[in-house]
């Protein structure tokens, strides 16, 4: 896996973070990354939700079409990663 830039990841952060609403973030967005980067990124937010919500991992993916590889992925996410879907989710409406 290619490393990071870290001053080229820190510039996307504060593009994100200049982002002023909803119709910003969709521009931008739309403009950065592809249809399916977007569809990816937006599954695994819901099947983040639906673990916080205590769904089984088989319920969630047939209900939101993820993998169970990819189920399990952000379960790992949740419960061992650095807190980010705890943030996001306890920010969001669902």
């Amino acid at each position: 896996m290619a490393k990071f830039d870290k001053k080229q990841l820190q510039r996307l952060y504060n593009a994100v973070l200049s982002l002023k609403n909803a119709d910003e973030c969709d521009k931008f967005f739309e403009d950065i990354c592809t249809i399916q980067e977007l569809e990816t990124i937006a599954q695994r937010l819901e099947v983040a939700g639906l673990i916080k919500d205590g769904k089984s991992y088989a319920d969630i993916s047939e209900q939101t079409g993820a993998s169970t590889a990819t189920v399990c992925r952000v379960g790992k996410c949740i419960k061992y990663g650095s807190g980010g879907y705890d943030i996001v989710l306890g920010r969001i409406e669902r």
